[in-house]
């Protein structure tokens, strides 16, 4: 058997800081030896990692057409082909009868990203069409550093003009005279900071608008009504916005409301009541925030809003998505997302559902004049749907629901919601499938628990072509809801948070001991997983209760927050300060230090552990996952598999394309079945 790579430890208070040489030889070449030891580590598992590769792609419908969206005389679609990593854009005539009847006869290829991948990383970003649906602004990154190139494609002659402009975050926006794009760049911090205004045909751009505040993060959109742009500033706990007539593209934005610190608002224009309107929601009257009505054409300023639904201690306001016939509220409430529509005139009334543990969301709003808006809804054992919703009379249309090939039946599987008790008598909730039957058994079974709990994200219940391979293999799946995150509203993500970060791994031990405690697994069957900030909790968790997981996978993993957090050059630092803290302040360098993984390994004994990294990560930077696991090597008391991944051509979202993606799931896994004897 080879051994295990050894990083040179270097007599330094950070012994792994030479990590950190991205263009050092000796760094490359160590990473690449972790690629090589991983490799022939899972070589055993070579033919169950292809097994499982071609078990998953055989539920997925490789060849598929998305459903249509409409948008003035077009049908706007894309097509996945079976062979193809990535899906192609097109469009064609809308039907005069008004149903989406795709006419591939007369149908447009819009873009081919197939075309235009080469042999490594891939990601298209903004895909706008113009106004006047004659041109195409789309952006790529070639890297993974989420750095783009900006292009332009006429769409009658085909003709593509690349925007000479450098350093961009990817983002586009048309104004209405389809002449003017906004287009954003970075700062040295990969921080989006000034708003640039392009006018085609011509070789600069004009400096609109640039933010100096590190904190702040800067973007532009289109209002719901398409007659408003909106330039909103944004940090962890603070926004500002400014508007601007989408048919006066060179006039000057005006803000709303100057920024006052803790106060978020965001704003959409629309109508209500056959009028124009600005709706802002905002949390100047409480944290779950409330939303606020200004009619007529005038700016919206602070002093003329008027409060349209106060403030509910019991509902989160997440959202507002704006039509002509109705707005209508993202709402959080017992730890679920609720849909409230309040039609024009009408009486306000929830979305219905089938399920007690789901996903929902508005997925389109369609053109502002439709009747209808769809809604994307899935479960845990419930594949994906698009649903037509009829604003009027909340009537529901399932227009096309994910297929699953093969056989597949959704009822074999059974979704609960459980209920853990953290050591401070809060109440964390926990989404669990399984088969019925496994279920049922007494047995303890092999468990996937999953976590993240950072920047009030909600990880409402999904579901997952891939997974399908494990809770066929007797495998129970959960996802740990604990407070950091957003599921049980504003006050839960402040609850996880700073001074009180704690508690994130707290109830995610309070989880895995509650699934441990009812039976529905054991130490030696319980493998635990998160990502980014999610990779933080599972490096917190492993160091504080070892002893209760048998393997571990850390996906770009935060590990490394202690240095990261005291280098304000890097990527995102400043901005993370609302986060976590500011290390600056003794108290605060104390208690980052108290749960930083790297900090914080030890001479004890560690499950099996999965590391995985991308090179060219803007985020996570890559040396994160490779001195945490350098560190582990060299301080632990046992011999359980430690594996570091680092995909040289990626970045935060790993390597593109969507077969290349379900190779990766393939390889953890059967990393998975290794560690628990499960082969």
């Amino acid at each position: 058997m080879p051994n295990a790579p050894i990083a040179r430890r270097e007599a330094a208070a950070d012994p792994y800081h030479w990590l950190e040489q991205r263009d050092a030889t000796e760094v490359l070449e160590h990473l690449k030896a972790e690629n090589a030891y991983l490799e022939e580590q899972l070589a055993g598992q070579s033919e169950l990692r292809e097994a499982l590769f071609q078990e998953i792609k055989g539920r997925i419908r490789e060849t598929d057409l998305s459903l249509p969206s409409p948008w003035g005389p077009w049908l706007y679609y894309q097509r996945t082909t079976a062979g193809d990593e990535y899906p192609r854009h097109y469009r064609c005539p809308r039907p005069a009868d008004g149903s989406l009847s795709v006419d591939e006869s007369a149908e447009q290829l819009l873009l081919d990203p197939n075309a235009l991948a080469g042999d490594d990383f891939f990601s298209l970003g903004a895909f706008t069409v113009s106004p006047d649906h004659r041109l195409l602004g789309y952006s790529l990154d070639t890297s993974g550093d989420e750095i783009y190139q900006l292009f332009v494609k006429d769409l009658d002659s085909g003709a593509i003009s690349t925007l000479p402009f450098d350093d961009c975050d990817g983002s586009l926006t048309w104004a209405n005279d389809s002449l003017t794009l906004f287009f954003t760049t970075l700062d040295d911090t990969h921080r989006p900071h000034q708003l640039h205004r392009h006018r085609l045909g011509e070789d600069h751009a004009t400096l609109v608008f640039e933010e100096q505040d590190g904190r702040f993060f800067l973007s532009c959109y289109r209002s719901s009504s398409e007659r408003q742009l909106v330039l909103l500033l944004g940090s962890k706990t603070t926004s500002e916005a400014w508007i601007l007539d989408a048919e006066q593209p060179d006039g000057a934005f005006t803000c709303l409301a100057p920024r006052e610190e803790n106060h978020e608002y965001y704003v959409d224009h629309g109508q209500l009541d056959g009028t124009w309107a600005w709706l802002i929601r905002s949390n100047q009257s409480g944290i779950n925030f409330a939303l606020y009505a200004v009619k007529g054409e005038q700016v919206p300023t602070r002093a003329h809003w008027q409060a349209l639904i106060a403030h509910d201690p019991q509902r989160m306001l997440e959202g507002v998505t704006l039509n002509r016939d109705a707005f209508i509220l993202s709402l959080r409430v017992g730890g679920l997302p609720v849909i409230e529509v309040h039609p024009q005139g009408g009486t306000a009334y929830p979305v219905q559902l089938p399920d007690a543990a789901y996903s929902l969301y508005v997925q389109d709003s369609l053109e502002f004049h439709s009747a209808t808006i769809r809604l994307r809804y899935e479960a845990l054992n419930r594949p994906a749907q698009v649903r037509q919703l009829e604003l009027a009379t909340g009537a529901q249309q399932v227009l096309k629901q994910t297929p699953v090939e093969g056989p597949f039946d959704a009822d074999a599987y059974e979704s609960r919601r459980l209920w853990a008790t953290a050591g401070d008598g809060t109440q964390v909730p926990i989404s669990l499938v399984a088969r019925r039957d496994v279920l049922a058994s007494s047995t303890p079974a092999p468990l996937y628990l999953y976590g993240y709990g950072a920047y009030g994200e909600s990880l409402d219940p999904w579901f997952s072509h891939a997974r399908l391979s494990l809770l066929e293999r007797g495998f129970v799946f959960a996802i740990a809801h604990v407070r950091g995150g957003g599921e049980l509203g504003e006050a839960w993500y402040r609850a996880g948070k700073l001074e009180h970060k704690h508690n994130s791994f707290g109830d995610f031990i309070a989880c895995a001991e509650h699934l441990i405690v009812t039976g529905h697994t054991s130490p030696q069957q319980l493998a635990i997983s998160g990502g980014s900030a999610g990779g933080l909790l599972i490096g917190a968790v492993l160091n504080q209760s070892p002893a209760l997981f048998a393997a571990a996978i850390a996906e770009v993993p935060f590990v490394d927050v202690l240095n990261t957090m005291q280098n304000p050059d890097l990527p995102l630092t400043v901005t993370e300060y609302d986060e976590w803290g500011d290390p600056n302040q003794p108290d605060v360098y104390e208690r980052i230090k108290g749960y930083a993984p790297y900090e914080n390994v030890s001479a004890q004994a560690y499950p099996a552990i999965l590391a995985v990294a991308g090179f060219n990560d803007s985020r996570v930077q890559y040396w994160e996952a490779a001195k945490w696991v350098a560190k582990l090597r060299a301080t632990r008391t046992d011999s359980n598999l430690l594996l570091l991944k680092t995909d040289l051509g990626a970045g935060h979202g790993g390597m593109s394309g969507r077969y290349q993606a379900l190779k990766d799931v393939a390889l953890e896994y059967a990393f998975l079945l290794k560690v628990l004897g499960l082969v």
